[in-house]
């Protein structure tokens, strides 16, 4: 599969922090790709080094594709409507005909289009600002903790927005610190721990390199009657 991001040996420090160890990982065409990590592993840092705000010290940075990208806990335009920011962003990057009905719908904005953003609740407001990285039509676009303020059902509906937009071929990035969420919507996964890299692949891939690792550490009881991990949570702290 094509890739429209890689990134080779990201250093980036705060000081005396190394917030960020010789990362490296790809995203590839069409994928949603979850950055799974705990609060202080360095998603964000990561994240502002990709979309370019945040310069970083060592390491290279390629990509094939424009790239969208939606930091967190930002309210632009807070004494505009959802509804004028929306038909701005639209009109500002041409969006498709249609584009941004089905994304309101898809994201069940109806009801908040005529409030000011800056009266949204966290959640509302992150179901807003999903809609706004959408309609900029981008190929890539990247989110960080799209579904932090959500509750379990707002969570399942935007996951599955957020698949079908990959299946009409954007590409996603989720930087996401709940793993049942991040499992529910990433097709690959890129495990940061301490600003490190501890893996990268798919589920199948992640928790096979899990169950190999504790095999070969000799701890092979940790794996349970089943002889193998079966999960996310499991392969991340298995491999972190």
């Amino acid at each position: 599969m094509h890739v429209v991001i890689r990134v080779a040996e990201l250093t980036k420090h705060y000081g005396s922090i190394r917030a960020l160890d010789r990362v490296s990982f790809e995203v590839r065409h069409g994928e949603v790709l979850g950055l799974i990590g705990p609060n202080g592993s360095g998603k964000t840092t990561l994240f502002e080094c990709i979309g370019g705000v945040l310069p970083f010290e060592t390491g290279h940075i390629q990509k094939e594709e424009d790239l969208f990208y939606l930091p967190d806990a930002i309210a632009p335009w807070p004494a505009q409507s959802v509804r004028w920011a929306l038909d701005f962003v639209a009109g500002y990057f041409s969006a498709p005909s249609g584009l941004r009905d089905a994304i309101v719908k898809a994201l069940s904005l109806e009801a908040l289009l005529d409030k000011p953003i800056g009266h949204l609740s966290k959640g509302q407001r992150k179901r807003a600002l999903l809609a706004i990285g959408l309609l900029t039509s981008r190929p890539v676009v990247l989110a960080d903790e799209p579904f932090d303020g959500l509750d379990l059902r707002q969570t399942r509906e935007v996951a599955g927005a957020l698949r079908s937009f990959a299946r009409d071929g954007r590409t996603l990035v989720l930087s996401i610190h709940q793993i049942n969420d991040a499992e529910r919507v990433c097709d690959r996964f890129v495990l940061l721990s301490g600003g490190s890299v501890r893996g990268e692949g798919t589920l199948e891939e992640l928790t096979k390199l899990a169950t190999d690792r504790l095999r070969t550490s000799g701890t092979p009881g940790t794996l349970g009657t089943s002889g193998t991990l079966g999960t996310l949570e499991e392969a991340f702290l298995a491999l972190t």
